[in-house]
């Protein structure tokens, strides 16, 4: 498959996009292909440990392929968009719970579906060009993908911050909520990969790693705090009106270029996961209850038609005027039954 490079090298199995023109965006195809990859791996003895990077500068994969969703759900067929997201998250908890090390170098833009590949593995690698983040309320989605998981293991209320605003993050800031583990520059990436190929010892990581350049997170908490600590998005909107700071104006106009629904919700699966229950099953099967009604029931169509088809950036969000009901967020959230996501390949 041209999109995605998949070989052993070594005692490594490899794994790089290489649809640099479409930011690495990943298609079904190839989220298919890694799970096999994944799966064929697991057992191979010349396999000691996973390295995925992408080709480009401008991005590691900034998300999954969403033209096929949209053409599909604009016809009213929603049963594609399920089958894609339900593969795709099956794909993400595998990679979390994989037996041998993972690693992930992730340049420019990592985004949406490319955190689900990136930030899942054992050992995530950011140089100097890496952005991260989560904007899919900008879309009317939920942050998925297992997101939600290190949202809501994120420091203080970090994780409500990022999801509702869909901040980016650099190097430094990727490390200090969770979603990287190693700064190294991006020069000696290349050579880093040769010898983790050559030799399959994990432990080369770090003798490369070096301090992260500063973010602007770990700064900004006190404020995220007082912001963000609310028990529902009218909390954190009323806080963030009240307040005439640059940091409070600034999230706000993040906040109110987003879908409300998708933004309440987000909140309210962060606060469900904390505890001592947390997984990335449970965060998984939260996510899909949101984006299996995302296209009949919530703002995931027009947040496409917005953002990408029409590219006239002014979607008609439900209750952009109003707050959103309770009962709006236990709709999309509640139960699938015979529907619910499994974790388990199909036979």
């Amino acid at each position: 498959m041209s999109d995605i490079n998949i070989r052993i090298t070594g005692h490594a199995g490899r794994i790089t996009f290489n649809r640099p023109e479409a930011l690495n965006a990943m298609t079904y195809e190839m989220c298919l292909a890694i799970e096999d990859a994944f799966d064929a791996w697991r057992d191979a003895p010349e396999v000691k440990l996973i390295i995925i990077d992408a080709v480009g500068d401008r991005a590691f994969c900034a998300g999954g392929d969403i033209a096929e969703m949209y053409a599909t759900g604009t016809k009213g067929d929603y049963g594609y968009g399920r089958k894609f997201w339900s593969d795709e998250y099956r794909l993400n908890a595998k990679i979390f719970n994989y037996a041998k090390p993972v690693v992930s170098f992730m340049q420019g833009f990592t985004m949406g579906g490319g955190v689900g590949i990136g930030c899942h593995g054992s050992h995530r690698v950011v140089g100097d060009s890496s952005q991260i983040a989560m904007p899919e309320c900008g879309i009317g989605l939920v942050p998925d993908v297992g997101g939600t998981l290190m949202l809501a293991l994120a420091p203080g209320r970090l994780g409500e911050y990022l999801g509702t605003t869909g901040a980016r993050m650099n190097a430094g800031d990727a490390i200090f909520a969770g979603f990287a583990d190693i700064y190294a520059d991006e020069t000696v990436w290349p050579d880093l990969i040769d010898q983790l190929e050559k030799s399959g010892d994990i432990g080369l990581l770090e003798d490369q790693k070096a301090a992260a350049p500063d973010g602007k997170l770990s700064a900004l908490m006190e404020q995220i705090e007082t912001h963000f600590s609310g028990e529902s998005l009218l909390d954190v909107k009323n806080r963030l009106r009240a307040s005439d700071s640059a940091f409070a104006q600034d999230a706000l106009k993040a906040i109110q270029r987003n879908a409300p629904l998708s933004m309440a919700c987000t909140i309210e699966i962060i606060h469900r996961l904390r505890g001592p229950s947390i997984s990335i099953a449970k965060a998984l099967d939260l996510e899909y209850r949101f984006t299996y009604r995302s296209m009949e029931h919530g703002d995931f169509l027009e947040g496409i038609r917005a953002a990408i088809i029409d590219k006239d950036r002014n979607p008609s969000w439900q209750f952009a005027d109003s707050d959103v009901p309770v009962a709006a967020m236990a709709k999309m959230l509640q139960p699938l039954g015979k529907d619910a996501l499994t974790l388990e390949n199909p036979q």
